[in-house]
């Protein structure tokens, strides 16, 4: 790889990565001042409603938030103690646990989505204005409305 080759990679990258800096920071604060949720936790919630009625393993859940088993599991232990979710074994599998949204967690991720629409929308358009990052913004509104992937 040229040196060229790797400072665009990296430049690319750093872009990325202020991109989601800029959007987390912002959706953390409202999140949490305005429906006391970490954005950690209403992506739970929200991946959860996404599969609703089904059960979600909390190794799935995990990968759909990027967060490790472990913090997955201390996230889905206070979402639990909120009553926003509640866990299950697995029939199939007695190792596993199972996820499902409660419906005083559908009730708080209903609240908590126009705030989380609006600031993701605000933070996306002020990006865009920075010639740097208006193309992954670009990127970002024509990417076709699918679930996320579940692996790493």
């Amino acid at each position: 790889m040229t040196r060229p080759e790797v400072a665009e990679t990296a430049h690319g990258w750093r872009a990325l990565f202020t991109l989601h800096s800029h959007i987390e920071d912002r959706l953390e604060r409202a999140l949490q001042l305005d429906h006391q949720l970490s954005l950690s936790e209403y992506s739970v919630l929200e991946t959860l409603a996404l599969r609703a009625p089904q059960y979600v393993r909390m190794q799935t859940l995990a990968s759909a938030v990027a967060l490790s088993q472990s913090a997955t599991t201390r996230l889905v232990a206070r979402l639990e103690r909120r009553d926003l979710l509640i866990r299950r074994l697995c029939q199939e599998d007695r190792r596993g646990i199972n996820t499902e949204i409660t419906d005083a967690g559908q009730i708080a991720l209903n609240g908590a989505r126009p705030t989380h629409h609006r600031i993701l929308t605000r933070a996306l358009t002020e990006a865009g204005r920075d010639a740097t990052l208006a193309p992954l913004v670009a990127a970002i509104r024509s990417t076709p409305n699918q679930p996320a992937p579940t692996g790493r």
